[in-house]
Order: structure tokens, then sequence, then C-alpha cells
């Protein structure tokens, strides 16, 4: 099973670190599904991460926030999207995560994005919560 994960659930994971995201990371971790990045996603992931008022609560150097970020680049597949798509029009920039997704054949993207969620579903990728996610691994 493929993946993205949107910028707000990987920010959520380092400020609850027992929280929903948090469980999807170590799900990840343990292999139960491969993370599909771009590298537009990555410096996204980046800049959230070190955004003054997210790092003062998650409390990491800029140097483990970059070290976060490249152990991600280094254990996920990274896509370089080839296609656009604008059917994300409230927010155009959710679009990239749509764009990945198709791009390395995830058959889910995991988001608290409102913009996102109410979109459900777009060319077979599932657009879902962290907890629902983690529902999927439930018996």
């Amino acid at each position: 099973m493929k993946v993205v994960i949107d910028t707000n659930v990987v920010v959520s994971r380092f400020l609850s670190p027992k929280g929903p995201p948090a469980q999807v990371f170590h799900l990840w971790e343990d292999q139960a599904f491969g993370l599909v990045v771009s590298q537009s996603l990555l410096e996204e992931y980046r800049r959230a991460l070190l955004y003054e008022d997210v790092a003062s609560r998650h409390g990491m150097s800029e140097a483990e926030v970059l070290e976060v970020v490249a152990m991600m680049e280094r254990f996920a597949l990274v896509v370089e999207p080839k296609m656009t798509v604008s059917v994300i029009t409230r927010d155009s920039s959710d679009n990239k995560f749509i764009e990945c997704a198709m791009e390395g054949g995830a058959e889910f993207i995991v988001s608290g994005d409102s913009h996102l969620l109410d979109l459900g579903r777009y060319e077979g990728v599932e657009i879902i919560t962290p907890a629902a996610f983690l529902a999927l691994f439930r018996p």
C-alpha cells in the first residue's frame, strides 16, 4: 500500500506524539505501508516544521527538523509529478498532494485538511483522516 501524507499530519505527528498522526507514522516506520513524497512536499514539510510557532511547540532544532525530513526522503518513494490537476479550487496548493499520489500510484492521501477531505476520492485515490486510516489496520 502506498500513501501520501499531508503536511498537517506531519506537523501534528510532532505536536502530539501519541495522537493518530503519530500512530500513522509508527505504522510507516513498521513498514505497514510505503510513503510517497515529492520534493515539493518535502520542502513544505520542512518549512511547516520550522515555522516559529510550530518549532516552539515541538522543540526540535533546525538540524533535527532537517534530519527528520531527510529521513523521510531516504525511506520514501520520491516522485516528480508530471501532470497537474486543478480539482481543489478553494486552496489550489493542495492539488500537489493529489498530483503526488497519482504519480506514485498511492491508494490513500492521509489528511486533516477539509479541502482535501471534502473531495473524498479522486481517480481512485481515497482521501481520509488519520483516524480513518488507522481503522484500516484494526481487526
